[in-house]
């Protein structure tokens, strides 16, 4: 059999378990439970705003989970939904078609989200299994460890404007509504509101992801790991700005409207 008819046989066996039933609604239970995670991040903000603590990112949010009394089953569906939703953008990676820069641009784009989702999963069931929900934590080893290892300052200030650079990409991504190609858009006011909740939430998600990178940078330029504290940390830089509490407290608001939009796009999204 030709490498192109052994490839070709891959990306159809491929596409097929994409447009299985069953995995497509564990894709969009992934949507739904990313965008629970959004609403308690951003929750658990706008608490910082008012001068309450909590972790305001993903640990957080899956430490609150935890906390409830259905809280093990919830993260278990967190789980087994990122994770199907991680797998689906590995099929969407690798069913991306061409060899020229924009194949691997979107290749680069759709295994990104892969990572995330992924991980994410992976810290829902860590925390399922008695782990730890101390994500600003595990950002500030990683961090050290990526620090001490030879070139580690250079290593450091690249993931920084890496994520400034994925930060970026959401606020684009949103000020120009791209992500309406990502759902079938319901018409009326209901669509209305879905491209509302969908902007506003995709430019308060990328202004958090900037700041994440910038601590990374901060943390390069002083080899000080303990200035990159994740989500957690940028939420909170936010609030020693002018005005800071109020600006926490919009991109708070923000990250819920990105919650409930994907919430929309588990209904609505494109399989």
């Amino acid at each position: 059999m030709s490498h192109s008819s052994s490839a070709g046989s891959a990306r159809s066996a491929a596409s097929r378990l994409q447009d299985n039933p069953a995995f497509q609604l564990m894709a969009r239970i992934g949507f739904a439970v990313n965008g629970l995670l959004h609403i308690l991040i951003g929750g658990i903000a706008l608490g910082v705003a008012f001068g309450s603590g909590g972790s305001a990112d993903q640990g957080g949010a899956l430490g609150h989970l935890a906390s409830n009394p259905a809280g093990m089953f919830m993260l278990w569906v967190v789980t087994i939904g990122l994770w199907a939703l991680g797998l689906f953008q590995i099929l969407e990676t690798f069913l991306v078609r061409g060899s020229d820069k924009d194949a691997w641009m979107k290749r680069g784009k759709e295994g990104g989200k892969a990572i995330a989702y992924l991980a994410v999963g992976f810290s829902a069931f860590s925390i399922a299994r008695g782990g730890s929900a101390d994500s600003a934590g595990q950002t500030q080893s990683f961090t050290a460890q990526l620090l001490a290892t030879p070139g580690g300052v250079f290593l450091v200030a690249v993931l920084g404007l890496g994520v400034i650079a994925v930060g970026v990409y959401f606020i684009v991504k949103g000020y120009k509504k791209k992500f309406l190609e990502d759902i079938n858009l319901p018409a009326g006011k209901t669509g209305r509101t879905v491209t509302t909740l969908g902007r506003v939430g995709y430019i308060a998600k990328g202004v958090a992801i900037v700041v994440v990178g910038i601590l990374f940078c901060v943390a390069a330029f002083t080899s000080n790991a303990a200035e990159a504290t994740g989500l957690d940390g940028a939420l909170k830089a936010l609030v020693e700005l002018p005005l800071g509490r109020i600006i926490l407290s919009v991109v708070a608001l923000g990250l819920i409207a990105y919650g409930i939009y994907c919430f929309a796009r588990a209904k609505y999204a494109r399989l």
